[in-house]
């Protein structure tokens, strides 16, 4: 296969996909996942990223309608009929012209070029392939959310997207947490489930704007550093958790925590912004839509490929929709779950 370029990327990626799909007889698992509005059928070799798609997700039964299926095939060399993948041989990589080219297409798609790891959907189809060089040359992060850009592509079409965000509730509604790498956001999560509250993710949640703003689960997994895991006591809450991952964090699952089912939806009633504070007691704020939107969107576009221009949009109608507010985090996890539960109590009044 020549070096892939802009020309004839689109090709490529055509080629790629039917190679995957002509071989479905020879992968050895396949893969079957329930999830909201969706049934996800992953068809790939046993191993961690296996492990991931039966593990990581949220189950939502009763999506299975033929309509609603798409097929991802997670392809490398170890399996019949499928050819290495090529390698990117056009200058610098730049992802605007990449997925503005394949957008031209019809298809969407994503790239690392340092691993030759290819990502391509045919949202048309709701049909995609993820080809590797190997069965366990996936970026670290894979395992964390399996699959997660197939899952962008395909909800971003029915005009829904996956917020990088975390999310409490009370009794169906709740609030989304937005903010940059070590806000605590995922410690508030943590602290709101340790304390009664309900989540539906702390990293990645599915939004829906059709009714107003609701968050539906994905992928069940929680991380926390081990300052955090330390702090919340978690060492003798939990039963079993893994070893550290590539970011240095503890990972586990949002059931291992939960004091009850995780809820299939939240009703959003608030966008609020975590900030640590050193005070005593948890305090919340106004604060402007401004400031909550570059909280909210720059980590939930750049982490999903493609589909910047409809996630800007997306992202404002969002924080339009709801008020806006800092959350200065107290000390004690009892205290900031029992703010953020009164909160949203007093937005059901």
């Amino acid at each position: 296969m020549p070096k892939v370029t802009l020309e004839n990327l689109a090709d490529y990626a055509r080629h790629v996909l039917a190679q995957a799909e002509s071989s479905a007889a020879h992968y050895p698992l396949t893969r079957t996942v329930g999830l909201p509005h969706l049934e996800l059928t992953a068809h790939l070799s046993a191993g961690a990223l296996a492990n991931a798609v039966v593990h990581g997700f949220v189950a939502a039964p009763g999506n299975g309608a033929a309509a609603n299926t798409c097929r991802i095939f997670v392809a490398h060399p170890g399996v019949d009929g499928i050819a290495a993948p090529a390698s990117w041989g056009q200058g610098p990589f730049t992802e605007h012209a990449f997925a503005s080219r394949l957008a031209e297409a019809g298809l969407r798609g994503n790239h690392f070029h340092d691993l030759d790891f290819w990502q391509f959907y045919d949202p048309g189809r709701r049909l995609g392939v993820q080809l590797m060089t190997a069965d366990d040359r996936f970026p670290p992060w894979e395992p964390g959310a399996p699959l997660r850009p197939f899952l962008h592509w395909e909800y971003a079409a029915r005009g829904m997207r996956l917020a990088h965000a975390g999310t409490l509730g009370v009794g169906g509604k709740g609030i989304l947490l937005a903010g940059a790498g070590g806000a605590g956001k995922s410690g508030t999560v943590v602290a709101g489930l340790l304390n009664g509250l309900d989540s539906v993710g702390d990293d990645y949640v599915l939004i829906d704007l059709a009714n107003g703003p609701t968050a539906h689960p994905l992928f069940a997994t929680l991380k926390q550093d081990p300052e955090g895991f330390e702090r919340l006591g978690l060492k003798h809450r939990l039963k079993s958790y893994g070893p550290l991952n590539w970011q240095g964090k503890h990972q586990f699952r949002i059931d291992d925590l939960a004091a009850r089912a995780i809820p299939a939806r939240l009703d959003i009633v608030a966008l609020m912004v975590p900030h640590i504070s050193g005070g005593e007691a948890s305090s919340i704020m106004p604060v402007s839509r401004k400031e909550a939107m570059i909280a909210l969107a720059p980590s939930g576009i750049s982490q999903m490929p493609g589909e910047r221009e409809s996630g800007f949009r997306f992202f404002s109608d969002l924080t339009r929709q709801l008020p806006c507010y800092q959350l200065s985090l107290g000390t004690h996890p009892q205290e900031i779950a029992g703010t953020i539960s009164d909160f949203i109590m007093r937005s059901n009044a």
